[in-house]
């Protein structure tokens, strides 16, 4: 019998229609000991001082932070990775590489996890052939990025496949990010081999537990991932 792949680790995004939530301090505090290790918030929705709260409070609590940048030009992907730089995050997900952006990281500690593929619109979509995406990935991981943040679900072909193969292509862990709104997508993601996945907004529109509280949907996913 083939050995089932690990299962992916869970990122927390504190966010909702791509923005950080006003209240995600408070929404962390009240969920810091659910036993799960990674956390995150996008690059807009908060100033910075209070992302800055945000970040020592996760990392008080032992968690690894990641901050994700949907900003799609040069200019906004830089301002996103000094953002991430000087708040102390351990992650940075997200924007399209470019040069400036890797050679700005490179001396730096920070992970840098970039979408392959071509990313537009927003809310963010991905598309091209599942072929030019893969050779994207490999590029990205030749020039030293640290992982891929693949849109995996706003994805325009068949967004399953494209997962497998991207995972198969690369040798970097690659985080599953945007629209995972239901265990069985879950369950993909853990059967392409992916290393994680994000989850933010399905949380705040409860699309695990409908009758329960935000909290209520973390704590599913949370368990349902402890059970295996």
């Amino acid at each position: 019998m083939a050995q089932e792949n690990p299962m992916p680790e869970l990122i927390i995004m504190l966010t909702h229609h791509d923005q950080t939530v006003p209240d995600a301090l408070q929404r962390f505090d009240l969920l810091k000991d659910v036993p799960v290790k990674h956390w995150g918030f996008k690059d807009v929705g908060l100033p910075p001082a209070e992302m800055g709260r945000l970040v020592a409070a996760m990392k008080a609590a032992g968690k690894t932070t990641y901050l994700e940048v949907v900003s799609l030009t040069e200019d906004e992907g830089l301002r996103g990775a000094r953002l991430a730089v000087e708040l102390g995050l351990d992650v940075l997900m997200g924007t399209v590489w470019f040069p400036s952006i890797g050679a700005y990281l490179q001396d730096k500690s920070i992970r840098y996890y970039p979408f392959p593929g071509h990313v537009h619109s927003h809310p963010s979509i991905l598309d091209g052939s599942i072929e030019a995406i893969v050779a994207d990935a490999r590029r990205l991981e030749a020039t030293g990025v640290h992982g891929l943040d693949l849109l995996t679900y706003r994805y325009t072909g068949d967004a399953v496949q494209l997962l497998r193969e991207v995972v198969a292509a690369v040798h970097i862990p690659l985080v599953s990010a945007g629209s995972i709104a239901s265990f069985e997508r879950i369950v993909e993601v853990r059967r392409a081999g992916a290393w994680g996945f994000t989850i933010g907004s399905a949380f705040f529109e409860r699309a695990f537990v409908p009758a329960g509280s935000f909290n209520d949907n973390v704590m599913a996913v949370a368990d349902w991932l402890e059970r295996g």
